[in-house]
């Protein structure tokens, strides 16, 4: 009966319970004494548990982080600037629903895609839906859905995502069809979900990066006036990282 039981739970794609049930049967004295209602409280709270993880791990796996890190991972003790009651503030996440934006920025090595990664992968165990982009990845993604036909599908699907990361900007110059896309992107987003830019430069080289005043404008409009700002500072980590490895080297 048990069997029949276990199958007909994996069947209706309940394994949750199917596993608390099996769980409930292997220790028999710890769940006797209770009522039919309380042990099955306890498989529907099993089975809402292991939705959610699963649903967690759905949205990591979509998000294609560049780096797979948590918040525990972060290093508050590099000195670069990096306020632990702001990032703690950002962990919270309360602002990917309002649509606020996050601008980071610093030298090559200071941690930035890190930072982004831990709070993306944070922003995924809370249920909100990320994804991980480097800007020139976007846009040759972008450009072949153009070729494809999928154009319009894909530019709807960016527009949904909660948190949306793009890391290397201005690493390369835009041509005017990348201005255009970029300011579709914005505009489809402006206030309803989040958007991270990572970046070298500076924001207020932004404008001239972009290279057109008017699409500037109303590209950093969009990214600007709403958005939390980290800008970390210092000797790149990973010259830190090398220097230990070859400490450990020598010892």
């Amino acid at each position: 009966m048990l069997n029949i039981t276990y199958d007909h739970l994996r069947q209706l794609k309940l394994s949750g319970m199917a596993n608390a049930l099996q769980s409930q049967t292997e220790q028999p004295s710890t769940y006797e004494g209770l009522a039919f209602v309380e042990r099955l409280n306890l498989l529907l709270e099993h089975e809402c548990l292991d939705r959610e993880h699963r649903k967690q791990q759905r949205l990591i796996r979509a998000a294609k982080f560049k780096l797979a890190c948590t918040p525990q991972d972060i290093d508050y003790q590099h000195p670069r600037g990096l306020k632990k009651s702001q990032v703690a503030g950002l962990l919270q996440c309360d602002w990917i629903p309002k649509g606020q934006n996050l601008l980071l920025t610093g030298p090559c090595g200071s941690g930035k895609s890190h930072i982004a990664c831990a709070i993306g992968h944070q922003a995924c165990l809370k249920g909100y839906s990320v994804k991980y982009y480097r800007i020139s990845r976007l846009l040759m993604d972008l450009n072949q859905a153009k070729a494809d036909g999928t154009y319009q599908k894909v530019l709807k699907a960016l527009a949904k995502i909660h948190w949306l990361i793009l890391d290397d900007w201005g690493l390369e110059p835009l041509k005017v069809a990348h201005r255009n896309v970029l300011l579709e992107i914005m505009e489809d987003r402006y206030n309803l979900n989040s958007t991270a830019i990572i970046s070298q430069l500076p924001t207020d080289t932004w404008h001239q990066t972009i290279g057109d005043n008017t699409l500037a404008d109303a590209i950093l409009d969009r990214l600007m006036h709403n958005a939390h700002r980290i800008n970390l500072k210092g000797e790149s980590m990973r010259k830190k990282q090398e220097n230990l490895t070859h400490h450990e080297h020598l010892s």
